[in-house]
């Protein structure tokens, strides 16, 4: 009888991408401020927390300071596309509430199918005149597979131009971005000054596969000025800050 080698289950797999591709002990961790060799990163974040866009403008904007040549600023458009999945979970982008230095200089695609999205996101990459290009589309469609998440990948690379795609309420599926990260919110540190004001937009951020670096966990803080990471708090260590209203116990809520 002859014998023949064990297939490896695919699903085994898994976790041997999640530590990433080609890392060893000489591999770098990833940190804010280190220069990115990766045109194509995914976001996967919950579209209830709006927190994917946040941290991808971020990341974005972190990559775009190391570029800076000479202390130039760097004036050049930036593309934001979404689906109508992605409009209809996580609405337009808000002006008013975007970083100073990136207000005047959005242009933004609203697509009414994720064909549309990718097609877009591509003709945007083939752009050399653009920033940086970044994406919303909502759920796993059958138009990103993985033949698409390539053809982004080529794009950014061949002409220069980074793409941030965040998938709003998506399973993690096959992709060609060279950065893939899971996004939730976290507690914001107390402000300085007024206790009762928002808090700095914070992100538990956990680096899933990366080609290039180390995957990790991080809390993520942007400061404006610059992203600041620290190490992932267990969530048995989160910040309580109590509840916000006592229980009712058997009385109406109307009684007072």
């Amino acid at each position: 009888m002859i014998e023949h080698a064990p297939i490896r289950d695919p699903v085994a797999l898994a976790p041997g991408l999640a530590r990433g591709i080609g890392t060893s002990a000489r591999t770098p961790r990833w940190q804010p401020g280190l220069a990115l060799d990766c045109a194509h990163a995914e976001l996967f974040a919950p579209a209830r927390d709006a927190c994917g866009a946040g941290m991808a403008l971020a990341l974005a904007r972190d990559a775009l300071r190391q570029q800076q040549v000479a202390e130039l600023p760097d004036r050049r458009p930036f593309l934001w596309v979404q689906d109508k999945a992605a409009l209809r979970l996580s609405g337009r982008p808000y002006l008013p509430g975007l970083p100073a230095d990136l207000r005047h200089r959005l242009i933004h695609v609203a697509a009414a199918t994720p064909e549309d999205a990718l097609f877009a996101l591509e003709e945007g990459l083939r752009c050399r005149d653009m920033a940086f290009v970044m994406g919303e589309i909502g759920g796993n469609p059958r138009a990103l597979d993985f033949t698409a998440s390539r053809r982004l990948s080529l794009a950014a690379e061949k002409h220069g131009v980074p793409l941030w795609l965040v998938r709003l309420d998506a399973r993690r599926d096959l992709g060609a971005a060279r950065m893939r990260w899971e996004v939730g919110p976290a507690p914001s540190p107390r402000p300085r000054w007024n206790a009762h004001a928002p808090g700095t937009a914070t992100w538990r951020a956990d680096l899933f596969r990366a080609h290039t670096f180390h995957p990790g966990q991080w809390t993520l803080r942007d400061d404006d000025a610059l992203l600041v990471a620290e190490p992932a708090l267990p969530e048995s260590r989160t910040p309580d800050h109590g509840d916000l209203v006592h229980g009712s116990g058997d009385r109406s809520l109307a009684t007072g």
